[in-house]
């Protein structure tokens, strides 16, 4: 029988399933290896590029004052943006001419470099002929980096070549650097100061060829108040200063971006966490190369939240103008050539809420020589001063609290002398006194022997005096309790304490209890005389009253997000009885015959009580440096005050540094102080109900 032979069709068949056997064996294999093997790295390099998140910024809250009137707001104006999706610096330089020939803008921010970088750009072949054969030849060897051979064009490209570049390339090249210095994803502003109408409009209809570029609504902040209280309320950074490059780190931290504007000074900063607000999450899908695929929006952004102040606006420019009358009217007097500024605060006794904190510096203006009024707000808690006579209301009651001296304590007001020291008296002998018409009457020598008291000294005509070692932080620290020498603890920033005289020679403790010695601010005196006012409370200055959440249509203002209840700093630790001694003495300087302030106070229908202060110190001020080694000695005029003192609304502070030399005593500090008065009780009693 014959041998079969195996068909050829079989044979290629059976060769056909093997090679598939042997590919989808490959193939197996092959998967086996990408989800085995490196499965876990690809997936790592999928979930990296899927998507970015950004967080868009939205307005800032508003200031309102306590009355609801708004003080900051966000004002709408048009901008022109750009967000980078992934495009090259050819596709952005297109963008950016596309775009010059819609839009004006300003090249004054262009630099030299900029300029060279944009020629290279723009000029590739030309920048390459500045390399020589020798520069290419060690390039290519990696003996010339990329960096030192982009260095080397850049120094030969000479002015001339520059010159070359038009103004319509310059207004590119202005656009250009915003385009490329933008983070990918993150929203550039290319222009939003005087973007006008026609701009706008143009660039919106033409976006199609504007890939990146878009025209929306930007804000910039409104104050309603002009410059009333600006320095108080504080700056917000622009979208080309961004950040604070000393605090760049922790704004990053914070989910903040590179160009976010935020709070530079004061109120805006010390609440940047709330005026901020909430931004809108968007989160950009891309694919492996980075492209952009999809947009997705996560969570819708939410306007900072309100602040509501403890000032009221109409009282607070009320007393800058009662301020600036009054300085203008005191440097008309003789001897006031020093005479640059002043300085009210006003205070509710029992809530240390402020409600008004005004300055005035009188400047020159450097272009015209001729002085002008600016607004110094801040100088109420960041400038000092020797006050004089207004702290001796805490004198006495540190005599109390030390036992130096009880209720009706008689002293007679014979000036003292020292062994080797000028002879210390008050302004005029004023006979023998106890605490209260001392206060009244406002003796240095009942405040001389206080301080002698406290510090257990013996005091003898001609003779030296010597006084315990802990005597100055004695007085001090019973100061201290009452505001005097310390910071007060406002919301505000950069609050100063005071200067401390550094010597502990027992005649320098005798100019500490007539505020001859060391220096306070107003804000500390409001805090001081409140305390007396309100029973022995040192109360924490609050400018802002609440926080609310941002508004809705229709309504004034949104529901309270949180509202600050008055802080109790400290206890004075004072009995009922001495404060009355001491409220006693206060009510009867300004209201009494022979009272330091009756002069102006005397008819006030408001029942006032306060403590007025002259103190003798030397000027520190703009003009130092032309007075050599010694400065000239001025006279500081201060005022502190509450009322009524049967049942105290309001408590005052007036500060007047280097009112006079001589003997010319214009007294704004009292003029100052009763024309604020007024205005405060004026104004209150116009606000009330009628039946």
């Amino acid at each position: 029988m014959a041998n079969k032979k195996k068909s050829p069709v079989s044979i290629r068949v059976n060769i056909m399933f093997f090679l598939i056997f042997l590919l989808f064996s490959l193939l197996v294999l092959r998967l086996g290896i990408v989800q085995i093997v490196h499965g876990e790295n690809y997936q790592r390099e999928i979930n990296r590029k899927e998507d970015v998140t950004i967080n868009n910024p939205v307005p800032r809250g508003r200031m309102l004052d306590r009355n609801l009137q708004v003080i900051v707001d966000n004002e709408a104006k048009r901008a022109i943006t750009y967000t980078n999706e992934g495009a090259s610096q050819n596709e952005m330089l297109q963008v950016a001419e596309n775009l010059a020939k819609l839009i004006h803008q300003d090249t004054a921010n262009v630099r030299d470099r900029d300029r060279k970088d944009f020629w290279i750009l723009k000029n590739p072949e030309e920048s390459d002929e500045l390399i020589t054969a020798e520069e290419q030849k060690l390039f290519k060897q990696k003996k010339l980096t990329d960096k030192e051979l982009y260095t080397l064009k850049l120094e030969r490209i000479g002015e001339d070549m520059l010159t070359k570049l038009t103004n319509q390339e310059l207004e590119v090249l202005a656009i250009f650097r915003i385009l490329n210095s933008g983070y990918k994803f993150s929203p550039q502003i290319v222009k939003n100061e005087n973007v006008s109408p026609e701009e706008f409009a143009i660039v919106s209809e033409n976006l199609q060829n504007l890939p990146g570029v878009n025209a929306t609504i930007d804000w910039d902040r409104s104050y309603h108040f002009g410059p009333t209280l600006r320095t108080v309320l504080g700056a917000v950074s622009s979208s080309k200063e961004g950040l604070p490059a000393e605090e760049i780190d922790e704004y990053l931290s914070l989910g903040y971006s590179r160009n976010d504007r935020v709070g530079k000074s004061y109120l805006e900063k010390q609440y940047e966490n709330v005026l901020h607000g909430k931004k809108e999450k968007v989160i950009h899908v891309t694919d492996s190369a980075g492209n952009l695929i999809d947009t997705k929006r996560i969570s819708p952004g939410q306007r900072g939240k309100d602040l509501l102040l403890s000032i009221d606006m109409e009282l607070q420019q009320k007393v800058e103008q009662i301020i600036e009358e009054e300085l203008w009217a005191a440097k008309r007097s003789p001897g006031t050539h020093l005479l640059d500024r002043a300085y009210v605060v006003l205070m509710d006794p029992f809530t240390g809420e402020v409600l008004s904190m005004a300055g005035k510096r009188i400047v020159k203006n450097s272009k015209t020589g001729l002085n002008e009024m600016s607004d110094d707000a801040l100088g109420t808690i960041t400038t000092t001063y020797n006050v004089g006579s207004a702290v001796k209301g805490a004198t006495i009651l540190t005599g109390f609290k030390t036992g130096a001296i009880a209720p009706n304590t008689f002293f007679d007001d014979k000036g003292i002398k020292i062994r080797a020291t000028p002879l210390k008296a008050s302004y005029d002998y004023l006979g023998v006194l106890n605490e209260v018409d001392a206060l009244k009457k406002s003796s240095n020598v009942y405040m001389f022997h206080t301080a002698i008291k406290i510090g257990k000294g013996r005091y003898q005509y001609e003779q030296p005096l010597s006084l315990q070692h802990d005597t100055f932080d004695l007085i001090r620290n019973s100061f201290a309790s009452f505001g005097l020498g310390v910071r007060t603890g406002i919301d505000l920033p950069n609050e100063q304490s005071g200067f401390k005289g550094q010597s502990r020679l027992p005649g320098y403790a005798l100019d500490l209890v007539i505020g001859q010695y060391d220096t306070y601010s107003t804000m500390q005196l409001a805090q001081y005389v409140s305390a007396i006012a309100n029973g022995g409370y040192r109360m924490q200055p609050q400018v802002v009253r609440e926080i609310h959440e941002p508004k809705k249509a229709g309504e004034e203002l949104g529901p309270v997000y949180f509202s600050f209840q008055p802080g109790v700093l400290n206890s004075v630790d004072v009995k009922q009885d001495w404060l009355d001694r001491v409220k006693l003495g206060f009510r009867k300087a300004l209201t009494e015959s022979g009272g330091t302030g009756t002069r102006f106070f005397g008819n006030a229908p408001y029942l006032p009580a306060g403590k007025t202060g002259t103190a003798e110190a030397f000027y520190d001020g703009p003009l130092r440096s032309s007075y050599g080694k010694i400065p000239p000695e001025v006279l500081n005029l201060s005022l502190v005050a509450y009322a009524p003192s049967n049942n105290p609304k309001v408590a005052m502070a007036v500060l007047v540094p280097w009112a006079y030399q001589g003997k010319n005593d214009h007294k704004a500090n009292l003029k100052i102080g009763r024309k604020v008065m007024d205005a405060y009780f004026g104004m209150k009693s116009s606000k009330e109900p009628k039946d």
